[in-house]
């Protein structure tokens, strides 16, 4: 069923767990994240980020996403990931989105509040969950670069009057990790996170979690993480699964025979961390 991103962040706070956010791409991607939801029997966050809506269309994200939500037995969110342009959020809460993230980290401090705020003015009466950035995490997000000498820690103190200010559902916040592949092991500062969980109060968000140690994971966890976004992972699953098949048989033309094992080690992954969350078995 498909449920606003609200439902998932109260229930996971109240439990002591976090849900899983998996981008999507394409129907395979979907499947995969689903099927695997369903055995676990956890809640999940489907995201798309502005490359997915861009390569898909935003047309083809929701209705692929609905279906899926609808037919499941499990709550599903569907998120914006990373929405950086206001006309962008209205576009997905039009077709349906029932979570959407502004990032507006980029911008200063009060900008960064101003364009929040109108962003949660307008998804609140509708049932739209909401999700900010305070900070700026390094790595490559599709469309969105910050270099390591760019990246900065979210302040405890700002985090507090951000949430306050803005009254928005949920908080990404930047403590060490970074998107795409990692050069080396990521620190998380755990002592940043506890101060902005006690600051906030408020469900936290973990961006770049791809790579991060699975005992810093469940300390983020411990620490108030309520939402943990994966998809450098699915991605290396995704191509790992296909270039197997073409090693073993590199005449195979049948996008099936490639598509689904591919589908197959990315749902291993997605159950291998909805487990880690401890958001297996809570639906």
């Amino acid at each position: 069923m498909l449920v606003s991103g609200k439902e998932l962040f109260t229930a996971a706070k109240k439990g002591g767990y976090a849900v899983g956010a998996f981008n999507l791409n394409n129907m395979e991607i979907l499947q995969a994240i689903i099927e695997a939801a369903e055995e676990e029997n956890s809640p999940v966050f489907l995201q798309a980020s502005q490359g997915g809506i861009k390569y898909a269309g935003v047309e083809y994200i929701a209705g692929m996403a609905k279906v899926a939500a609808e037919k499941a037995k499990v709550p599903v969110a569907l998120n914006l990931d990373h929405g950086t342009d206001f006309s962008q959020v209205v576009q997905c809460i039009r077709h349906g989105f029932s979570a959407v993230m502004i990032d507006a980290s980029r911008y200063p401090f009060e900008e960064n509040i101003a364009l929040t705020r109108k962003v949660v003015e307008i998804a609140e009466p509708c049932g739209v969950s909401t999700e900010g950035e305070l900070g700026k995490i390094g790595g490559v997000e599709d469309d969105i670069k910050v270099s390591a000498a760019d990246a900065t820690f979210t302040d405890p103190q700002e985090a507090a009057e951000f949430v306050e200010r803005t009254g928005v559902d949920a908080l990404a916040i930047a403590i060490g990790t970074a998107h795409g592949v990692y050069k080396g092991k990521p620190k998380l500062d755990f002592e940043r996170l506890e101060q902005i969980a006690a600051a906030t109060d408020i469900p936290l968000v973990l961006h770049g979690a791809s790579g991060v140690g699975d005992e810093d994971v469940r300390k983020a966890v411990e620490r108030g993480i309520c939402k943990i976004n994966i998809d450098t992972e699915l991605r290396i699953a995704f191509a790992s699964a296909i270039k197997k098949v073409l090693a073993e048989n590199p005449d195979e033309i049948d996008a099936r025979k490639m598509l689904g094992p591919a589908r197959d080690a990315m749902k291993e992954v997605v159950k291998y961390k909805m487990r880690l969350f401890g958001s297996s078995g809570k639906a």
